[in-house]
Order: C-alpha cells, then sequence, then structure tokens
C-alpha cells in the first residue's frame, strides 16, 4: 500500500526528530521544570516546513510563564469535520538521575529504541502523528476529513493550561474525531474507551520543631505524618475495594507519592511535614466521599488537607462509536489484531473530551514505559503508529 509504504520511508527522519524532541526540556513548570515554549518553537517550525497549516495558542500560567499549544491542520475533503490527534509537549521530571544509563535529555538509540525523557510519554506518538500527515502531503493525498494535530501544554499537571484552555476557546467541534495517543500496551490491540476518576491531594501535618535529644519538647511532625500516611493508605484501600473488570487494574489506587523537604540536619526534629497522595479511583466512588474519609482521618490529629487535582470521571466513549469501529477496523486489516476495548487508571486528555460529551478513544503501540528511568519508544512501534494513523486520516 503507497502510504505505508512512504511511512517506512520517513522511518530515519522520524528517528532523528524524535531525538530533537528529548533533547529539549519540556518539563512541567508545576514541577520545576522551563514548560513548552522552547519545544513548541521547534515544533511549530518543523510542522509549517512539513506543509501543515499551523496556530499557536499561547497562554500564561499563574506564575506568568509561558504555556504553548499548536494545532495544526491538513485540510480534508469535508472542511466541517476534523478527525484530531492529541498529544502533550510537556514531560515530568526525569526523577532519580542515578537509575538513568545516560543523560535523560541526550537521546540514546539502542536496539530499536530511543531512550530519553519523554520518548513514549508523549513524544513518540506526537511525531508518529506528525509524520503520518507528512506522508500524506506528500503523496498528495487529501483526507477524508480535515487531518488535525493537537500539540497541547500541561497534560502532567492537569491541563488547565493545555487541552481545556482550549476546548473553552472553542477549537474544536462536537462532531469531529478524538484519538489521543497516550496510553495503551506492547501488542497495540487495546483500545481505552474509560478512564478512573483522579484525586491529587496534600496533607501538611503541623508539630514543633525542636532539638532531637530532647524529644519531650518537641512534637514530631514527620512520626505522625508516617503514622497518618499509614492509616490513610489502609483505611482507602479498605473502604474503596470493589473491583470493575472493565479496567486494566480493577481496583481503585490509593498511593502515597511525595513528600516535601523538613529539616537540613539530622539532629532537628521537624515542625512540619507535608506529603501527598495519587488517588485513581473507580467512577462508581463519590470523590467527595474520599476527601470526607481523609478529613475524618486528620481530625484533632493537627493536619490539614488541601486538594490539588480533582477529576471525576466522565461518561465511558460507547465501544460502538465511529472512532472505535474505524480504528479497530484498521488494526485488524493492517496487523491481523482483533481490538479489545478497557479502561485504565491513567488520566489523559480524553477525559476532558468526554466530559463534553465527545466520544474520545485512547490508543498507541508502546512497552509502558512512562515516568520509569530508561524511558524509550520503540521505533518499530512509532513507525506502525504512524501508518495507522494516517490510514484513519483517509478511510470513511
Amino acid at each position: 500500500m503507497e502510504i505505508t509504504e512512504k511511512v517506512e520511508r520517513l522511518k530515519d527522519e522520524m528517528v532523528d526528530s524524535l531525538k530533537k524532541f528529548i533533547s529539549i526540556n519540556s518539563v512541567n513548570p508545576a514541577f520545576g521544570g522551563p514548560g513548552e515554549k522552547e519545544k513548541a518553537d521547534w515544533l511549530e517550525e518543523l510542522l509549517k516546513s512539513i506543509g501543515y497549516n499551523v496556530e499557536r495558542h499561547n497562554t500564561r500560567d499563574q506564575n506568568g510563564v509561558w504555556r504553548s499549544n499548536l494545532l495544526a491542520t491538513i485540510p480534508g475533503k469535508d472542511r466541517n469535520r476534523t478527525l484530531w490527534i492529541v498529544t502533550h509537549i510537556d514531560t515530568v521530571p526525569p526523577g532519580d538521575l542515578s537509575l538513568w544509563e545516560a543523560d535523560p535529555f541526550t537521546p540514546v538509540v539502542k536496539d530499536d529504541k530511543v531512550y530519553g525523557r519523554g520518548a513514549e510519554d508523549n513524544g513518540g506518538s506526537m511525531i508518529s502523528s506528525i509524520y503520518a500527515g507528512k506522508a500524506l502531503i506528500e503523496l498528495d493525498v487529501v483526507p477524508e476529513y480535515n487531518f488535525g494535530l493537537a500539540l497541547v501544554a500541561d497534560e502532567e499537571a492537569g491541563s488547565d493550561y493545555g487541552i481545556q484552555y482550549l476546548i473553552e476557546k472553542g477549537v474544536f467541534k462536537p462532531d469531529d474525531m478524538f484519538l489521543v495517543p497516550d496510553a495503551g500496551n506492547e501488542k497495540g490491540d487495546f483500545i481505552e474507551i474509560a478512564e478512573k476518576s483522579i484525586l491529587w491531594f496534600k496533607v501538611t501535618v503541623n508539630g514543633k520543631q525542636g532539638h532531637a535529644s530532647r524529644p519531650k519538647t518537641t512534637e514530631n511532625a514527620l512520626r505522625k505524618g508516617a503514622q497518618i500516611i499509614t492509616e490513610i493508605d489502609e483505611t482507602l484501600h479498605r473502604k474503596y475495594s470493589e473491583k470493575d473488570e472493565l479496567f486494566d487494574e480493577p481496583l481503585s489506587t490509593f498511593e502515597p507519592t511525595r513528600s516535601e523537604k523538613t529539616v537540613d540536619n539530622v539532629n532537628t526534629v521537624p515542625g512540619k511535614f507535608i506529603f501527598y497522595f495519587d488517588c485513581r479511583v473507580l467512577p462508581r466512588y463519590d470523590l467527595n466521599d474520599i476527601l470526607s474519609t481523609v478529613e475524618s482521618i486528620l481530625n484533632g490529629k493537627g493536619a490539614e488537607l488541601e486538594v490539588v487535582v480533582k477529576q471525576p470521571a466522565p461518561n465511558p466513549t460507547p465501544p460502538g462509536s465511529e472512532l472505535v469501529v474505524k480504528l479497530s477496523s484498521i488494526l485488524k486489516s493492517l496487523r491481523g489484531l482483533e481490538a479489545k476495548v478497557g479502561g485504565i487508571g491513567g488520566g489523559t486528555c480524553a477525559a476532558f473530551f468526554r466530559k463534553k460529551g465527545w466520544p474520545a478513544v485512547v490508543w498507541s503501540t508502546i512497552d509502558e514505559t512512562a515516568h520509569q528511568p530508561n524511558e524509550y519508544r520503540k521505533i518499530s512501534h512509532m513507525v506502525e503508529d504512524a501508518k495507522v494513523f494516517a490510514l484513519l486520516g483517509v478511510k470513511r
């Protein structure tokens, strides 16, 4: 098939572009990074050089940092409808550098893999989508609908300045189709149609600072916090323990993930300890009820609760929706796969489309190395996914 052969011939360019993507630090400012602007500058030039029509939507966050979103389109036969492939520019921090075999922002190509922070989450899929469109442009193929790419900011920290900002601006239409290649499996036969609710909360434990040799004159906030973490962990897992087999992880998850610095020296008892939980909750449970449970645990312990992110799960995308059917058909004809649908605990941009009542589909072929040290994207997966994206553009 001419389109798939064309995509194959673009493989080396795709690898070079993914390497460039990795080399530009776009860690989300919420985690101390520079944000998306520099990477968006490079992506805008790349998209224009290929022949996309490009719009840039910039906004400033609460700290005055520029957050950059790009919309790139190829006009289709039907100009009133767009197939959008939605990927995100920002990344998470690299974490413990001692666990990386190379610098996280210096890409390494080895054994069909490109290593580096953002390789899988979400650079590989972004490059696949860009070069899927390039194949159509260079073959003079007019897609059935407008072929659109939304390269968005802030996905890793709630999407206030990314997909939510764009939806509020009215850049999408209810009849558009939305594919978010930000989750999947190594076989490529899993189509995500549902996501759990997301709840991130922060707890500040107050005590009394003092010398560690005189604990009776202090109140150790770290010890109190450790006990509270254990109580929250055990209580939430016990109280919200039902399963839903639609989801890849059928249980709600409650993970203590982060603590803030206490004191600099070993011989001082800290008077304050701050920690965070990341909760991925089955849709059947009310997030307000979970917060009430946490508040009851904290009551009388000198601790304060703050909600960081609260995103109730939207209704799932119907399994028989148009894009699920189109994608399933292509996977069957191109790869011989019988696709299955299900849900995940991870949050993606698809949730915000679903909240509007717009069916959105999440799919890609990945080894699930996101947020890990030595994150990578297989080159073969990236190329094969580009073929799928291109064929979706020409399939009615």
